[in-house]
């Protein structure tokens, strides 16, 4: 889960410093790149490349697509810290549809845990005029449709491989991306096109490592570790990008942290 956290900083901080390419020509790179990947395990395996839940696959390509678009949207207005903190809330609205689509029952304890965590959001905003609202408005969209990617991931359960649902995402992300972009493509000129072909690397690691983390340890010692992402990446943007972080937005992001690791022990123990 460590390295899957470190694969995904590393991708956020790539997207930060491609800032001059159109997000849809980034969101194409990412997702082809993927696809070098994931398509020869298909045939080598030999997967059935359609799947089975096809309805479902298509539309968790396509949630998965504004998921992710929205996301890197975020992350030209924001600081990274702040963007992939904000997108963590996604178990809020993976939760709210839960309840209403499925009437599961959810602890008061969660709840008072996902307040806590948009308190945090609060804070990060509220006190902090230097935030785009804009930017906070498209890491909070993408945390939405993040958490209908998990109940349409829950839907599909284990009737497709999982490899077959993140080739579903990365095809429908890179045509959707490419024809998107075709107006606005800028030519990559050396090192970008190795900068640019690297999101698709680390995107595929950091899934690779997550899925490993979740098939060979406890659930509940390595879930919690994938916030690791988050101070990964603020590190790696004050190094990298000399970002800098004030006292109110290490404490709003501290609070969603917070919030979402103490809804996640509690989930744990129910």
């Amino acid at each position: 889960m460590i390295l899957s956290a470190l694969a995904f900083s590393i991708l956020n901080v790539l997207v930060k410093s491609l800032g001059r390419f159109n997000i849809y020509q980034i969101v194409f790179f990412r997702s082809i790149g993927s696809l070098l990947f994931t398509i020869p395990f298909i045939l080598k395996n030999r997967i059935s490349i359609l799947g089975n839940k096809k309805t479902l696959l298509i539309l968790r390509g396509v949630t998965g697509f504004i998921a992710m678009t929205l996301f890197f949207k975020s992350l030209t207005y924001l600081s990274m810290g702040a963007s992939v903190s904000i997108r963590y809330i996604s178990p809020i609205f993976a939760t709210i549809f839960a309840v209403i689509l499925f009437k599961e029952n959810t602890k008061y304890l969660q709840w008072i845990c996902f307040a806590i965590a948009l308190i945090g959001v609060f804070v990060l905003k509220g006190f902090n005029n230097d935030l785009s609202g804009l930017g906070i408005f498209y890491a909070i969209l993408s945390a939405v449709f993040t958490g209908l990617v998990f109940i349409l991931i829950r839907k599909i359960g284990n009737q497709d491989h999982p490899i077959i649902v993140v080739n579903y995402f990365m095809i429908i992300a890179s045509v959707s991306a490419g024809i998107l972009s075709f107006s606005v493509w800028i030519t990559p000129i050396g090192y970008e096109w190795l900068s640019l072909y690297s999101l698709g690397v680390f995107g595929y690691f950091g899934q690779y490592y997550m899925t490993k983390a979740f098939q060979t340890g406890e659930i509940n010692q390595v879930a919690p570790l994938k916030y690791i992402e988050v101070v990964f990446t603020m590190i790696i943007g004050v190094i990298w990008l000399n970002e800098v972080y004030s006292f109110i937005s290490l404490l709003g992001v501290a609070l969603i942290l917070l919030g979402l690791v103490l809804n996640y022990i509690i989930k744990q123990n129910n």
